[in-house]
């Protein structure tokens, strides 16, 4: 566990260098498309051990001075409510964290972009109230036979119909709340409409996934397609690259069938096209940074099983399609991997079935297991978590870490006054709990003192955990996967 696998260090470096000299390539303006998250990519920090979730803002503060920011969310997202699983908010509220993200590290946004544009009372109700806080919203809208239809999509039919956004600095990066936002769409409606006006303005994508130069069926590229299963995104060879190099290289279906609009932009903008294929757009260095090909394999495994689990749980609350699961299934088995190979899967199920509650296991990064079943008194993640920091800290596990003189008052104060209908403790209380009694008792301080080795710990409940105790694993880097099963419990929130 937590073995390292990728320089951060020479990825900085390459990537940095790599973006210059695309920067340099294109006379008046470069869009560069951010591929994945900009600012907390923890996608990459899971599947590359050592790559730093804030590496891609790292370099954009070295370029502060030339770049602005642009927000790309789709209508279609607002609408369906769609969310980011891993903060567990909404798309359209991501967009404002990002903002505020963006400007409180000194970085200059320019505007947002609702592509896909339809009046809808969600999506106007977005847009008013990013105008009430000083942002300048743009809309894009569909395209009758996009991507195919070049001829229709580079006229004023096309294109053409899309608000121009004025921008003010030579580097535009162009970035989204998730995959599906139309970054890469909008980047070329921007081309079009630059070159009407006589900028020489270029394109280039920054990538971290699929790694090209990885083989399609390695682990890094399957958690990839699985991080976007619900996209209906495809890991396939380069045509175009694999025609003009005679080599292979990996890409994905959406680039390889843009490919075409994409060349046809950047000739009636240049005269002629400097890009052979999708894969040449890209500026992507991370398959050269992979220091340990195992360790990679091996955390890549572990994603495409949590993608799994996680659509199992989205497809129950009605989020997803079943098909979603049907083709993460089909990855798994690309894999050769089963949900048998998440080590705290077995003995949070063999817990819940000894007690008849539900229950939670927690692999530690020494690989051993600790279990927490529902009590009285705590819920199970709570009562996992508390066994851990004992476990960790050397503590006897038949000491009490919270007195039940202080975990009562907390639920009287809870059912009583509060209006919950769940009177155990949840994975936060415990915590506040266990900080206060860390005031006056040594095993409580020193239990708080094991905090920070639950970063990348694996953990497995055998029913879907509520909101505020996903959200307080996660905030401590823990890995969290359910069964796809509803908490019927008496007392239990629902």
């Amino acid at each position: 566990m937590n073995k390292l696998g990728f320089d951060n260090k020479q990825y900085l470096s390459l990537q940095s260098e790599k973006i210059q000299e695309r920067i340099d390539a294109f006379g008046d303006k470069l869009y560069l498309e951010f591929g994945g998250k900009l600012f907390d990519d923890y996608h990459a920090a899971r599947v590359l051990p050592g790559f730093e979730p804030d590496s891609k803002i790292k370099m954009l503060l070295k370029l502060r001075a030339i770049a602005e920011i642009l927000v790309v969310i789709s209508a279609n997202d607002i609408i369906k409510n769609k969310y980011r699983s891993d903060l567990g908010i909404t798309y359209d509220a991501d967009v404002i964290r990002l903002l505020d993200i963006f400007k409180s590290k000194g970085l200059y946004v320019g505007s947002v972009v609702v592509n896909m544009y339809q009046s809808q009372p969600a999506v106007d109700g977005f847009i008013k109230r990013l105008e009430n806080l000083g942002v300048a919203v743009y809309k894009h809208y569909a395209i009758e036979g996009y991507p195919s239809d070049v001829q229709k999509i580079v006229s004023e039919d096309g294109y053409g119909k899309n608000e121009y956004i004025p921008t003010k600095r030579r580097l535009v990066i162009v970035t989204a709340p998730g995959p599906g936002s139309g970054k890469m769409a909008t980047c070329l409606s921007q081309l079009y409409h630059e070159n009407l006006r006589g900028v020489k303005a270029g394109y280039a994508k920054f990538e971290t996934f699929p790694i090209w130069n990885l083989p399609l069926s390695h682990p890094v590229n399957l958690a990839y397609e699985a991080a976007t299963a619900d996209l209906n995104d495809v890991n396939m060879i380069d045509p175009y690259h694999f025609e003009t190099y005679e080599k292979l290289a990996v890409n994905y279906n959406r680039d390889v069938e843009i490919f075409p609009v994409v060349s046809a932009m950047l000739e009636k903008i240049l005269g002629y096209s400097p890009y052979k294929s999708p894969t040449d757009m890209g500026v992507n260095m991370a398959g050269f940074c992979i220091i340990d090909d195992e360790a990679c394999r091996e955390a890549s495994k572990n994603e495409v099983i949590r993608r799994y689990y996680s659509a199992l749980c989205d497809a129950k609350k009605g989020r997803i399609a079943k098909e979603v699961v049907g083709k993460l299934e089909l990855l798994m088995s690309k894999a050769n991997i089963s949900v048998d190979d998440r080590k705290a899967v077995a003995p949070a199920l063999e817990k819940a079935e000894l007690t008849g509650k539900p229950s939670v296991a927690i692999e530690l990064n020494d690989g051993r297991i600790v279990t927490g079943k529902t009590g009285d008194l705590l819920g199970p993640s709570a009562a996992a978590l508390l066994n851990a920091l004992k476990l960790l800290g050397g503590i006897d596990d038949k000491k009490e870490l919270i007195s039940p003189t202080i975990i009562e008052p907390i639920q009287k104060l809870k059912v009583k006054h509060m209006g919950s209908v769940n009177p155990r403790l949840h994975t936060d209380e415990v915590l506040m709990a266990l900080s206060i009694c860390a005031v006056t008792d040594p095993k409580a301080k020193k239990a708080i003192a094991q905090l920070d080795k639950l970063k990348n710990c694996e953990l497995h409940s055998t029913v879907m955990l509520a909101h505020v105790d996903e959200k307080t694993l996660k905030a401590l880097g823990i890995h969290v996967t359910c069964e796809p099963q509803r908490r019927v419990l008496i007392n239990e929130e629902l």
